[in-house]
């Protein structure tokens, strides 16, 4: 499966508006830019207008004027970070993004009790990879939100992931919670929440999947170590979400797959009102289009 397929399932659907909160920013922008050009959604631009239009002018001077793009006039980063997450709370766009403002103060404004976007739930980070050589998408959670999750916290990840990996088409998405061995250590604590985390599963708790662990990394995308440990499972080798016991985890996985295997990603923060586009200035246009096609795609109305 291609990334290139959320860009097309994202043009088909009704279109959306996104909000960016603080977008004088010239990778945001391009990613805003290249979204524009392929028809993929409207934009609230929330920021210091004058750098916005100068921008927008230098770069891009036939989009200066562009009606998708609405450019709203903000005093600070806190106002435009705030701003952005109102005009999600109310119902005025479908997505927020990032732009030139820290993660931090976006969240902030995110978990504001009075206009914030928060559910009860807990906030994932879902990312979607296409990685060279296999036939399916390779789903990673979490990467970057939560540092040690807890069993009940590891549920909510899950449930997440599996929405996401629904709303991209994988109807019944199978879930590997990774460990270091396959077999449950009570003094491991991976094994045992995966090992609960499959029951929970099997006994309906945790719906529209299948999780079966624990896992290592080589048995959960390949069927050939899978059969090698003379494992037998629906999950082992043909995962497509693979769920980590931590955020170094992760996060070195999530490097590796870019920095080693050239791997391509989209990925949004899940677990919110609407989902969430949390661009790094690392992340190439590329998957900066990516992963609004994926918050575009996960969008429930």
């Amino acid at each position: 499966m291609k990334l290139d397929s959320l860009l097309t399932r994202a043009t088909q659907l009704e279109k959306k508006i996104v909000a960016v909160a603080a977008a004088e920013d010239e990778e945001v922008l391009e990613a805003v830019v290249l979204a524009v050009k392929r028809n993929l959604a409207d934009f609230l631009l929330f920021g210091d207008s004058e750098k916005i239009m100068r921008i927008l002018a230098r770069l891009y001077p036939e989009y200066a004027s562009n009606p998708s793009l609405i450019i709203l006039p903000t005093t600070s980063l806190e106002s435009a970070a705030e701003k952005a997450v109102k005009a999600v709370n109310q119902k005025e766009a479908d997505v927020l993004m990032k732009g030139n403002v820290t993660t931090a103060l976006l969240l902030k404004a995110v978990l504001n009790k009075d206009y914030g976007l928060r559910t009860g739930r807990v906030l994932s980070h879902v990312a979607v990879f296409e990685v060279e050589g296999f036939d399916r998408f390779t789903i990673i959670t979490d990467a970057a939100m939560n540092i040690a999750p807890d069993l009940e916290t590891k549920v909510q990840i899950a449930e997440n992931s599996v929405g996401i990996a629904r709303s991209i088409g994988i109807s019944v998405p199978k879930v590997a919670p990774i460990a270091a061995v396959e077999i449950v250590n009570p003094s491991m604590q991976a094994t045992t929440d995966a090992a609960l985390l499959t029951q929970m599963n099997r006994r309906g708790q945790i719906k529209n999947c299948i999780i079966d662990g624990p896992l290592g990394l080589d048995n959960a995308v390949s069927s050939l170590a899978a059969e090698h440990k003379g494992i037998v499972s629906d999950v082992a080798g043909q995962a497509d979400i693979l769920l980590v016991p931590s955020i170094e985890v992760g996060n070195t996985l999530y490097k590796s797959l870019i920095y080693f295997a050239h791997a391509k990603v989209g990925a949004v923060i899940a677990g919110a009102r609407a989902p969430i586009v949390l661009t790094s200035r690392a992340d190439t246009a590329e998957s900066k289009l990516y992963s609004l096609a994926l918050a575009l795609c996960s969008v429930t109305r």
